[in-house]
């Protein structure tokens, strides 16, 4: 069906507009299509409420009766925010509808199609689920395994070296990549660092990118004894921009008073078995507060800590044409692997230049639902 196939993508590109701007709701996009012309579209952003199947709907008035509908994901059919979509479907007179998976939200999960189908309406899933999935990976992961989509990102030399033994690391990747990070910022919920980076580059973990956010990036920092200093740059800026820090259930009061009175949310969470935090239950509490996406940038051991833990979902290494030797920190801390048949495997997806560097990307292993989706396009 190469016209649905047609409207179908148009669909999708909608949806994308929405990266960075639909939290803690997936991305969705919407065409309106009868006698085989668009005659509305849209797609969602949180700050304006409606979904984007009503605004789709909305842009094209009377002509939606009788139309066809494609949208990315089933229609919802339970009020949260909003009205169910599959009320507002029936009320314009719609058709068909196309949708191109169905949600993985438990409140939905099917029932908006049942619900469609009960009033007459015929609904066409399609075939491949993919790049409807791919654009939603952290919501999928919220709803279905109570986390967030967790992506590792990292600078590196081509050793494998990410900072002399000082910590300092700015900069081992060129313009180009720093410009591309910046884009990975933007399009995830939050930015993730350990106490140690920032103990050696203050950071700001801040999205600098051409198009605005709805809201920045909630700052996060794994600080198990609450070492982060109150004259950090990430202190000095909390009430600009939200910073969390995760602790230890003994770090000290003094501090977190501290660091509560500049704004900073302090949230003890339990203690892992190696003297670190347990970062599933970090994980546990982000999702609660609707966050659907982390990116871990941070130092040897923090991403070491989620890779052992099995937390980590995504990557994007930057590995500069440089060298450090032996005497500089490693991309990943103790795996706790003493032979290659225990070590983590990647699966690589992509492969470009960002001169003078060279990114890869790709998975580790396979999430509960089948195989990883096809990565964003970025």
């Amino acid at each position: 069906m190469p016209a649905a196939s047609h409207h179908m993508r148009r669909a999708l590109r909608l949806a994308r507009l929405g990266t960075g701007r639909t939290g803690p709701n997936p991305m969705v996009g919407a065409v309106v299509v009868r006698d085989g012309a668009v005659v509305g579209s849209g797609y969602h952003v949180y700050s304006q409420l409606w979904h984007a199947e009503r605004v789709a709907l909305d842009s094209a008035g009377p002509a939606a009766r009788g139309a066809d509908l494609y949208v990315t994901l089933e229609p919802c059919c339970h009020h949260g925010r909003t009205p169910p979509c599959t009320d507002a479907i029936l009320a314009a007179g719609i058709r068909r509808v196309f949708c191109g998976m169905v949600d993985s939200n438990p409140l939905v999960a099917g029932g908006g199609i049942e619900r469609l189908r009960r009033a007459g309406i015929d609904v066409i899933v399609a075939d491949n689920p993919e790049p409807f999935r791919s654009i939603n990976c952290g919501f999928i992961s919220r709803v279905t395994r109570g986390r967030p989509w967790v992506t590792l990102k990292a600078a590196a030399t081509l050793d494998g070296r990410i900072a002399p033994l000082s910590g300092r690391s700015r900069w081992i990747s060129g313009e180009q990549s720093r410009r591309h990070a910046h884009w990975l910022r933007f399009r995830h919920d939050a930015i993730l660092t350990g106490i140690g980076t920032v103990l050696a580059d203050n950071p700001l973990l801040t999205c600098r990118h051409k198009r605005p956010r709805e809201q920045p990036p909630l700052r996060l920092v794994i600080d198990p004894t609450l070492r982060l200093p109150p004259e950090s740059r990430l202190t000095a800026t909390a009430a600009e921009a939200p910073v969390w820090v995760f602790c230890g259930p003994s770090a000290p009061p003094a501090a977190r008073d501290a660091l509560a009175a500049r704004g900073v949310t302090v949230v003890p969470i339990t203690t892992a078995d190696d003297g670190g935090l347990e970062l599933a239950a970090a994980l546990r509490r982000l999702a609660d507060v609707g966050v659907s996406s982390v990116l871990v940038e941070g130092g040897s051991r923090t991403l070491a800590g989620f890779i052992r833990a099995g937390l980590a979902d995504e990557f994007c290494f930057y590995f500069a044409p440089i060298i450090l030797g032996e005497r500089a920190l490693p991309l990943a801390g103790d795996l706790g692997v003493l032979e290659l048949d225990g070590c983590p495997r990647l699966d690589i997806r992509r492969v470009r230049p960002l001169p003078p560097d060279w990114l890869f990307e790709g998975f580790f292993g396979v999430p509960p639902g089948g195989p990883p989706p096809a990565l964003p396009i970025r």
